[in-house]
């Protein structure tokens, strides 16, 4: 289903004292965001991922509604400072070697108790058991770990999906696990397995039936793999494991599988321009921000301040923000890391008038401001921080 028109911005007025480049949520449609993804899990719980929000206020109002628990961070700094702000239950999405945020998770108790890393490799393992050991060995839980496993799609020898974990079948998943147990100190407690060629690809264009294809070729072998790999862990370990999975493109697909105890989800709060094409779900877009307009060069050429926010993945027109007025790139200059010119068919805005964008990917945004308006019915409801607005920039 195709992304809802774009409307002029409601807000328009009330931000119109407001200094820009400015950013925006509109709190309806972020609420309505969040109903949909609640549907589309089904009853199973949503970890909420910090990368795709980086809004601490707005991580908090995910978690307060019923349904979403938990938050997915991608650093395990990030994890520290959650923790530290009242969050109960961190998964870590990715591995770290951060040894001096290692060394701070290992040396609290309730760090350890809260913070579950992720490992996908024993040199990785090895890096925790070095931190215990330079802190002295503390006591306290032992420190939690979640085996990402390759959610990738195999034909062959062709892998189709992120090129994240070398852990692929039973035999690599099992002695993972127990190179993990074998410490004493660490402890198994979950896998993950994410299918990013189902959960992040979009399916607009000529392209759209081959990535369908994809899609459910890629349902079906994780349909036998993940089950198979579960209980074999479960079997070894003798206890019962989180499994973690999906992304706000593949919840209803993903939560099919009852191996699944929870699904992560973010980017479908915001809704960015990448997710305007799937068949799944409406999007309702949530995130926007303003730019104003400085020069301009011709009646039809506006070019507005700032505005080089490009999305990161392979290189492409796809990862440009995107102007809500009809204004186009100029194939020149693109967007700009301090200007940014915009060609119209008709008049160009004026000097002074601002010009909104949806940003390509979701949490990315943020880290361009240091301040977001929650707007609502055309006013702002308020104004809170971002990660950098904290002062917390964590890669």
């Amino acid at each position: 289903m195709s992304v809802a028109a774009a409307r002029p911005a409601p807000w328009q007025k009330a931000t119109a004292a407001l200094p820009g480049p400015l950013a925006v949520v509109d709190l309806d449609a972020f609420e309505a965001n969040a109903r949909d993804l609640l549907a589309r899990a089904q009853g199973t719980p949503i970890r909420v991922a910090s990368k795709s929000l980086r809004v601490r206020s707005l991580i908090e109002r995910a978690l307060a509604t019923p349904g979403f628990a938990g938050v997915m961070a991608y650093s395990v700094a990030e994890a520290l400072w959650l923790v530290e702000c009242g969050v109960e239950d961190v998964l870590l999405g990715y591995p770290s070697v951060d040894r001096a945020a290692l060394g701070r998770l290992v040396s609290e108790p309730r760090a350890r108790a809260r913070i579950t890393l992720m490992v996908d490799d024993v040199a990785q393992v090895a890096l925790v058991e070095r931190a215990l050991m330079r802190a002295g060995s503390p006591a306290g839980p032992p420190v939690q770990v979640c085996l990402d496993i390759d959610a990738g799609l195999r034909v062959g020898p062709v892998h189709v999906g992120p090129r994240r974990s070398p852990v692929r079948d039973v035999t690599d998943a099992v002695e993972l696990a127990w190179a993990v147990e074998r410490t004493g100190r660490l402890r198994v407690r979950g896998v993950m397995f994410y299918e990013g060629q189902v959960a992040g690809v979009g399916e607009a264009g000529v392209r759209g039936p081959v990535v369908r294809a994809m899609k459910r070729a890629s349902l079906a072998q994780l349909a036998e793999r993940r089950p198979t790999i579960v209980a074999a862990l479960q079997a070894e370990l003798g206890r019962t494991l989180l499994v973690n999975g999906g992304g706000s493109g593949s919840l209803a697909d993903t939560v099919a599988d009852p191996t699944i105890t929870e699904v992560t989800a973010g980017s479908g709060l915001y809704c960015p321009t990448l997710f305007d094409h799937y068949e799944a779900f409406t999007p309702r877009p949530a995130a926007y921000f303003g730019l104003d307009v400085v020069r301009r060069p011709t009646d039809r050429i506006a070019t507005a301040f700032s505005g080089g926010y490009i999305a990161s993945g392979p290189a492409g027109a796809d990862r440009l923000p995107t102007p809500l007025d009809g204004g186009t790139y100029l194939s020149t200059e693109g967007a700009g890391e301090v200007q940014t010119p915009l060609r119209y068919r008709g008049v160009a805005p004026a000097v002074g008038d601002r010009v909104w964008f949806r940003h390509a990917k979701a949490g990315e945004m943020m880290e361009r401001f240091d301040v977001l308006h929650l707007v609502r019915d055309g006013r702002i409801e308020d104004s809170v921080p971002t990660y950098r607005g904290e002062s917390r920039t964590f890669g």
